[in-house]
């Protein structure tokens, strides 16, 4: 029996490869109320499919107590050599460990038609060799770590191509050449095959932005300068809301960011949403404009409704993170204005704000207001931010 650990984009065409072959496969996903554990109970091969490192030791973890010696585990994910050894330490020495990241995206996954890079022990790959083979051509490319190292190395060169490719289409935008012509030029050229993949931004997501920003972020080494500056160019559109977006929307991105002084919107996913008429900030340059910040959770519903101390703490603990989503703390502030519904108030207030703004205080501004946007809250608080010098927009 087979366990497969995840879904998603590519999870869901390769259980259903391994279905179509004869394998009997059992599915997990989060959210089932089926625990981890529960699935992999009586697994010959478990093979996980997860977004990141952290997401795949917490599922394998929690797999544990349902690992039986004998089981051989397929890690499928992008997550680097290192965290491949750590996973080889998590598991029990009865358990068998094979890294076989793939290259392709959806359809590929879908046609089998996927190249599978796996390392491990021989007899472990020996174990898994068929079962890899329903999803394409298996490389077998040596120790524990080397398929992952591989994938890694691979993509430190695929998607910092496609960033380079959309940053060249933007040069021509900004200098009058003819796109179609350019894109003809390029098509004669080692990179055609990847320029023609931006001609038209995928409308389906394949390869998220997202994603292709985490594998840079595992895999640019410190003096990487090429795949450093792409991953810096993909968080910075992450940052803009487009991680879910197919990874060609880079051109997009970057054709507008051309001048460097672009206004670009930040929309983060660790502050409760907007209601779509604003975003959460601006930055223009090296300057953040941060919208008015209000005490209400992820539903909408007030926080510390009646307290201006219970609100207040809520608001500044918001703008803490959106200026940590730019690398920026509370002494980048440069001006700070604050809407109180009763300035007899101000007084819990500035306690709770002496506590974040601490040193010699930005320039600022309070006023009292009749009412705010949504009855019940007490303060709203906007503010102008001096990012810091060589900040990486978007940065984790």
């Amino acid at each position: 029996m087979i366990a497969f650990l995840g879904q998603g984009r590519m999870g869901v065409p390769m259980s259903r490869r391994l279905a179509a072959a004869g394998h009997d496969v059992t599915t997990w996903r989060r959210g089932t109320g089926v625990t981890a554990a529960a699935a992999v109970e009586g697994a010959d091969l478990v093979i996980t499919m997860l977004s990141d490192p952290a997401a795949v030791r917490e599922v394998l973890t929690a797999a544990l107590p349902g690992l039986r010696p004998g089981t051989t585990v397929v890690e499928m994910s992008t997550i680097g050599p290192e965290a491949v050894r750590e996973l080889r330490a998590l598991l029990p020495a009865g358990v068998g460990l094979v890294d076989a990241p793939v290259l392709g995206s959806v359809g590929p996954a879908a046609e089998g038609s996927l190249t599978v890079l796996a390392g491990g022990d021989g007899p472990d790959l020996a174990r898994c060799r068929e079962v890899l083979s329903v999803f394409g051509t298996v490389r077998e490319l040596g120790p524990l770590g080397a398929g992952a190292a591989m994938k890694l190395a691979v993509m430190n060169a695929l998607v910092p191509a496609q960033v380079l490719l959309a940053e060249t289409l933007a040069y021509g935008e900004a200098h009058g050449v003819d796109r179609e012509e350019l894109f003809g030029v390029l098509a004669a050229t080692p990179l055609g095959a990847l320029a023609e993949r931006l001609r038209v931004p995928a409308a389906e997501t394949r390869y998220s932005l997202a994603h292709a920003a985490k594998d840079l972020e595992l895999g640019a080494w410190e003096g990487a300068s090429v795949a450093g500056a792409a991953r810096a160019r993909l968080q910075e559109a992450r940052a803009a809301g487009l991680g879910e977006r197919d990874l060609t929307a880079i051109a997009a991105h970057v054709g507008g960011h051309r001048a460097g002084t672009r206004a670009v919107p930040l929309n983060l996913a660790t502050v409760p949403a907007t209601n779509g008429m604003y975003s959460h900030a601006v930055r223009a340059g090296d300057t953040l404009y941060v919208s008015g910040v209000a005490a209400f959770d992820e539903q909408g519903r007030i926080v510390g409704e009646g307290s201006m101390t219970a609100q207040s703490e809520h608001v500044y603990q918001v703008i803490e993170r959106i200026l940590a989503d730019q690398g920026a703390g509370f002494g980048d502030i440069a001006f700070i204005r604050t809407y109180l519904t009763d300035m007899d108030a101000r007084a819990e207030h500035g306690a709770v704000r002496r506590k974040y703004i601490t040193g010699t205080p930005p320039a600022s501004t309070t006023v009292e207001v009749s009412r705010l946007f949504m009855p019940g809250l007490l303060l709203e608080v906007d503010l102008i931010v001096a990012l810091p010098s060589r900040v990486t927009p978007g940065g984790r």
